[in-house]
């Protein structure tokens, strides 16, 4: 479950690369040619950003890196009045506004808000780039599929990525449903491309796996900004009919996998579908979103070091916050009450109406209402609920009791408490958000191996051992 605070900065997973858009701007644009790199402190978290200015057939094209997130490439606008500079970046929430120095040498502003300097690189200056060496590379040891389907109810066409196994079918399979935020395929999150790396290892173990590009995002069509969780179980529900088309594939044995709010979306499309075999839930939460928020919001200021007098006082502004966004009517209301109680709290303007415009979001306003119980306590197959330990987006102390009590009517449903793993399902020190970037595993192979054995069990007669 993102916390909307920092990812809302850029769009985690948004469409990467591209052509850079043409720029428009005054006599001082030609000035900004170069590379710029910043640092975004959004509170839980540091990122760097890198913007690239340059001539392409007589124009200035831009564009906008966020190495951190694995992002790079997002077409960017320019736009320059005398000293002032804006930039904005396709799958980049809000954007920078500031002024360029007199020596041309730096660009002091603020990203929605939020404080930063970009500071003219050396040319040829090389970027750093996190490592990730669990990130396959071809060849693979199976088949590797460009494909598309349609959910037919919302005219939306999304695009995807399907591995299956080499061999006799029909196989297995898992829809993968990734978490919030505009991801592509492969749910990257700096840098690390989860779903690529979980896909990956379950197919090398005997199951075909869809993953796609949520509405709106990469290669699929539709409107991301107005979904909520409803409109993106219709989009699961669609990936798992697609995949009972296909004569490679079991029709009685497919499954979801759904990591943070996909595991919030899972279990409706289950729900909504009765030939849906198992379902997998990474960090799946199991109470209302506004008490995530709240634990979420508690969790992660402890965890950097935050007194107990500042955590009641963020928690007593948080919880006004979110009662004003949930008793709008609207989403302009939600806006305009949200901004007064970050202002009232002595939030700067500009950092309190950026915030304000993302906790308006439909998505949003759905996910703080939204109580995920009523929905796992209908369920009637195979579940296995995963939470790490040091999970401090989905804490553990309070949604693995909750799991436990939804989920005590299915006599096929484990929930298990990974020790070390943090909300990626990594092995981490602390659990908090900044961690993420640094840790270079991806997913801690002990979370890979429980869920490839799990679902051998429960589909019998995948090997799990061996197909490497």
């Amino acid at each position: 479950m993102s916390g909307w605070r920092w990812l809302a900065i850029l769009a985690a997973g948004a469409a990467i690369g591209g052509a850079a858009c043409a720029q428009s701007g005054g006599g001082r644009l030609t000035r900004l040619r170069g590379d710029w790199e910043g640092k975004l402190d959004t509170g839980a978290l540091t990122l760097r950003l890198i913007l690239h200015v340059h001539a392409e057939q007589g124009k200035t094209v831009a564009s906008l890196d966020s190495p951190d997130q694995g992002a790079t490439g997002l077409p960017a606008t320019v736009t320059v009045t005398g000293d002032e500079v804006r930039i904005a970046a396709k799958g980049a929430a809000g954007a920078f506004e500031g002024r360029l120095t007199k020596d041309d040498e730096a660009l002091t502003g603020a990203w929605s808000g939020l404080p930063i300097t970009f500071v003219r690189r050396a040319p040829g200056e090389a970027v750093i780039r996190p490592v990730r060496p669990q990130t396959p590379a071809p060849p693979f040891p199976y088949h590797v599929r460009d494909v598309s389907f349609e959910n037919a109810a919302a005219q939306v066409r999304l695009a995807g990525t399907l591995t299956i196994p080499r061999g006799s079918g029909p196989f297995p399979a898992v829809v993968l449903i990734a978490g919030s935020g505009a991801h592509g395929r492969d749910e990257t999150v700096f840098g690390h491309r989860i779903f690529l790396v979980l896909a990956d290892y379950l197919t090398r173990h005997g199951v075909a796996v869809l993953r796609y590009d949520k509405r709106g995002v990469g290669g699929s069509s539709g409107d991301y900004a107005g979904a909520t969780s409803t409109d993106f179980a219709a989009d699961a529900d669609a990936a798992a009919a697609y995949l009972r088309t296909l004569p490679s594939i079991d029709p009685g044995r497919i499954g979801l996998i759904g990591h943070s709010e996909g595991g919030e979306v899972a279990p409706m499309v289950a729900l909504a579908d009765p030939d849906i075999a198992f379902i997998v839930l990474m960090a799946g939460p199991a109470i209302p979103g506004d008490q995530i928020i709240m634990a979420q919001s508690h969790d992660i200021a402890k965890a950097a070091g935050a007194t107990p007098a500042a955590l009641a006082q963020n928690a007593a502004v948080e919880r006004r916050f979110l009662d004003a966004v949930m008793a709008a009517k609207d989403g302009a209301a939600a806006e305009a009450g949200a901004a007064a109680v970050l202002k009232a709290a002595g939030m700067a303007p500009a950092m309190a109406d950026a915030q304000a415009r993302a906790a308006a979001s439909p998505w949003y306003r759905f996910f703080l209402k939204y109580d995920p119980a009523p929905a796992l306590m209908r369920l009637r197959i195979p579940v296995l609920a995963l939470i790490g330990s040091r999970d401090l987006q989905v804490p553990a102390a309070e949604n693995i009791p909750a799991l436990r009590r939804a989920l005590a009517g299915d006599r096929r449903a484990t929930v298990l408490e990974l020790p070390g793993l943090n909300h990626l399902f990594q092995t981490a020190t602390t659990g908090v958000p900044s961690e993420y970037g640094k840790i270079e595993q991806t997913i801690a192979p002990s979370a890979l191996a429980t869920i490839a054995d799990w679902i051998g069990r429960e589909t019998h007669g995948v090997r799990t051992g061996g197909m490497r």
